[in-house]
């Protein structure tokens, strides 16, 4: 009788672990400011540091980040095109 009362816990276990397995492997739905905001909790020193010292080694990459956010802004090149008076853009001062 004792085998049978062991076999049914290991089987239960099983089960169990299972169903367990089951729910916490389940996806949630998050929305994209759900996932910004804990991007945002979750940066910690170290990670910081690594974006610290990949922006000294890799400059370009810095400035790439800089030019996405503000193509993202609209103000990308708006100083540029402010400083300019009259005629078009796209020719040089000296063809006119």
């Amino acid at each position: 009788m004792s085998d049978w009362i062991g076999l049914m816990f290991f089987a239960l276990l099983i089960v169990a672990a299972w169903a367990g397995l089951r729910v916490v492997s389940r996806p949630t739905s998050r929305t994209e400011a759900d996932h910004e905001r804990n991007v945002a909790e979750s940066y910690s020193k170290l990670g910081a540091g690594v974006n610290a010292l990949q922006d000294a080694l890799n400059p370009e990459a810095a400035r790439s980040k800089e030019v996405i956010a503000q193509m993202k802004d609209g103000r990308y090149q708006k100083k540029k095109q402010e400083g300019k008076s009259g005629g078009n853009m796209d020719e040089p001062d000296d063809v006119r």
